[in-house]
């Protein structure tokens, strides 16, 4: 069955409007917004450095982060100031040119919820007024660009809640803020969310607030409500219990034509989808938005009914390309399932078709999966799709390899979108594979994209969810093992011993946290560890008291009551499979940069990207680093830039992929580099304060892995 696209507009408002325009590249000489520009292309005009003289890069400035943070944060550079975040989340203002600190805005030091990608700017018509907008604690706040103070008129006392006006108690949100800065257009932010990742979370509204007074101007509703379009294709009133459908990603703006495009994310939750029967509109989809009213354009759902956090968190690309010898302005964006689309900016219509395809049934109760998916004829895909015994990482222990390929041959293993079950279930890309955000580019001047992406398979298994009241009363430590079982122990294990490196260990745990920091990571979550809204002051309490007591393992069980019982609900860990090295089960590359034509569809060049120094020193090459979450960015100068976990730096050749230059920096690095000219001279910035590659597996009071970051500012002698 071939893709049909659905629009709100005429065609022949469509026609009117569909002149297409290469884009000047002048627009692209500084780095004022996250990700270069509003359009997400993550290129720079400038050419001071080019293939020719790339070789002689040196460090002209860096800025420590002054703390033990990780940080993976895009500076924005805006009128002499680079704005980075460091100094235990500080907002931090920077000479452009010498990395001289002139002032620094300490945010709430207790809480690591913090726009932490990127921060946005805005400025007046008359450049008057300047600010900062960031979100913390799940507060929009804003603060005076020049002096770091912060502006007492925006919303209440200079904070506007964003837990407030999505249809729910307020209080009982815990999280709804993104660490993705949004996008501003004209007085306008453009804000997506983080929804946890639990049954009954926040629902994944968009929503635009005025830059000067903080007020919500408009808001599209990802879960419809009553007569709005695709109300139907959820249970009736879903919107009232029912979250996710978030944009917890990337946006980009079309400012010319006020055309936002609005990348989603699965609704929740994200492996069993019992309770919200139908397509569930608009989960998983590309939207395109009027970005003065929030209104519907088109859009387009990439999975039906998703039950495997196949959430799109890549920007949207714009780009014009030679399409069959007519110009067409495009949109592309590249998904975790290692697609990429490509439609056109102002319709919808894809240039090449995508077809609906038969896919496995899920065998799950009440589960009712959608029979087809949709598949891109065209461009081919950038990641691996399949996962098999024969695909076993060459790298390991005999005993190991042996083990993980019983464990792949015995999975239900029917490629891309078996559905997850009460057996081992092979997902390949996995549900943290294929692209993600800040990875991928485009040079706007030739329909070329690059696409950075990483091959993760997860084993997911789907376990009933237990109804394990809490006695009402026992000691403190007796309450914490209660707690612990009914919200914790499916993936941390009765042991506590978790499945590290994927799942820590939380044996003395004490040697590694305190109470505070542990309420804060269980409330917010932390990396690979989803923010629960499911415990109480009082249980987090109970639950440090059990895993700080000096030997939670003797801790005696209270008795369970008669009543405990699965419920309707299902449960699986994200299932990510890695080794005892902490190594993908897959064989290399694990990573690589992907070059595509998109004039004609085709892939340019494919390389594995970065190494594992572990392996590297073994004389194992050509692996790609591993785990990455790295951002891209194209110059006018046949460059493409990138800093990665491995420590190192480089710059490959635009035309072939090959390395031209690099050069090892202290620390990992995570995130997009920022690309700019100051007082002539043309400047790289490297956030240098990322996880470095490969965390060893965890173990009982192993210490924490501290990092030395800092940002790190190259340009020609």
């Amino acid at each position: 069955m071939s893709f049909k696209f659905i629009s709100a507009l005429g065609i022949g408002a469509c026609l009117a409007i569909a002149a297409a325009n290469l884009t000047s590249p002048a627009m692209y000489r500084n780095w004022e917004v996250y990700g270069g520009n509003n359009d997400s292309a993550q290129y720079s005009a400038l050419q001071q450095v080019n293939k020719s003289n790339v070789r002689s890069l040196k460090i002209a400035w860096t800025y420590p982060t002054q703390d033990h943070n990780r940080y993976y944060f895009n500076p924005i550079v805006v009128h002499g100031l680079m704005y980075v975040l460091a100094k235990n989340n500080s907002i931090v203002a920077l000479d452009a040119v010498t990395g001289k600190e002139i002032w620094t805005h300490a945010t709430n030091q207790k809480s690591h919820l913090i726009t932490n990608r990127g921060i946005n700017y805005w400025e007046s018509k008359d450049g008057s007024d300047r600010r900062l907008l960031y979100a913390q604690d799940n507060f929009l706040q804003a603060i005076d660009a020049r002096t770091g103070t912060s502006l007492a008129s925006f919303g209440a006392n200079g904070r506007v809640d964003l837990r407030q006006g999505l249809g729910r108690d307020a209080q009982g949100i815990v999280l709804v803020q993104s660490t993705t800065p949004g996008r501003v257009f004209e007085n306008l932010l453009i804000l997506g969310s983080a929804t946890n990742q639990e049954y009954e979370s926040a629902p994944g509204d968009i929503r635009a607030y005025n830059t000067v007074s903080g007020a919500l101007v408009w808001t599209f509703h990802t879960i419809p409500h009553p007569g709005e379009f695709g109300y139907d294709t959820w249970p009736k009133d879903a919107w009232k219990t029912i979250g996710g459908a978030n944009s917890w990603g990337e946006m980009s703006v079309d400012e010319k034509r006020a055309i936002l495009y609005v990348p989603t994310g699965s609704p929740k939750y994200n492996f069993y989808g019992a309770d919200r029967k139908g397509a569930n509109l608009f989960g998983d989809c590309l939207l395109a938005l009027d970005a003065r009213t929030g209104k519907r354009i088109w859009h387009f759902q990439m999975v039906h009914h998703d039950i495997w956090d196949y959430d799109d968190a890549t920007a949207p690309k714009l780009l014009t390309l030679n399409h069959d010898g007519k110009m067409v302005d495009a949109v592309a964006i590249a998904s975790k399932q290692g697609f990429l689309w490509v439609f056109n900016r102002v319709t919808g219509e894809p240039p090449w078709p995508i077809e609906e395809r038969p896919v496995p049934k899920s065998d799950m109760p009440g589960e009712e999966t959608s029979p087809t998916q949709p598949f891109p004829t065209n461009p081919p895909p950038f990641a691996r799709q399949k996962f098999t015994a024969e695909d076993v990482s060459p790298y390991l222990e005999p005993e190991e390899r042996a083990r993980i390929k019983d464990a792949v041959n015995s999975a239900r293993n029917e490629g891309l979108f078996t559905p997850p079950g009460l057996r081992n279930t092979i997902q390949m890309p996995g549900n943290n594979g294929g692209a993600n955000w800040g990875s991928s580019a485009v040079d706007p001047t030739n329909g070329t994209m690059y696409v950075g992406s990483k091959d993760l398979p997860a084993m997911l298994k789907l376990e009933p969810e237990m109804e394990l009241p809490v006695p009402a009363s026992g000691s403190p430590e007796q309450m914490g093992m209660a707690i612990y079982r009914a919200k914790c122990q499916l993936c941390h294990h009765a042991d506590l011993k978790g499945q590290p490196p994927t799942v820590p260990s939380l044996v003395h745990l004490s040697t590694r946290l305190n109470q505070e920091q542990l309420e804060v990571m269980v409330t917010h979550g932390k990396g690979l560890m989803p923010a629960s809204p499911a415990f109480s002051s009082q249980d987090l309490i109970h639950l440090g008291a059990f895993l700080f007591s000096n030997a939670p393992a003797s801790v005696q069980p209270l008795a369970q009551t008669a009543s405990s019982k699965p419920v309707a609900r299902y449960r699986s860990g994200f299932g990510f499979m890695l080794t005892s090295t902490g190594l993908s089960a897959i064989a290399p590359p694990w990573s690589s940069l992907t070059a595509y034509d998109l004039n004609k569809g085709t892939i340019k060049w494919k390389v594995p990207l970065g190494e594992v120094p572990q392996l590297a020193a073994k004389g194992i090459v050509n692996t790609g680093v591993h785990y990455p979450k790295y951002g891209p960015v194209v110059t006018a100068g046949g460059l493409i830039f990138t800093g990665t976990r491995d420590r190192k730096v480089r710059a490959l050749d635009e035309e072939t992929g090959k390395v031209i230059w690099e050069t090892e920096v202290g620390t990992g690095m995570e995130g997009i580099p920022a690309i700019y000219e100051a007082a002539g001279r043309e400047y790289i910035v490297f956030c240098a304060a990322a996880q470095s590659e490969v965390v060893p597996p965890g173990s009982a009071g192993a210490p924490p892995v501290m990092n030395n970051g800092a940002y790190i500012a190259f340009a020609l002698p």
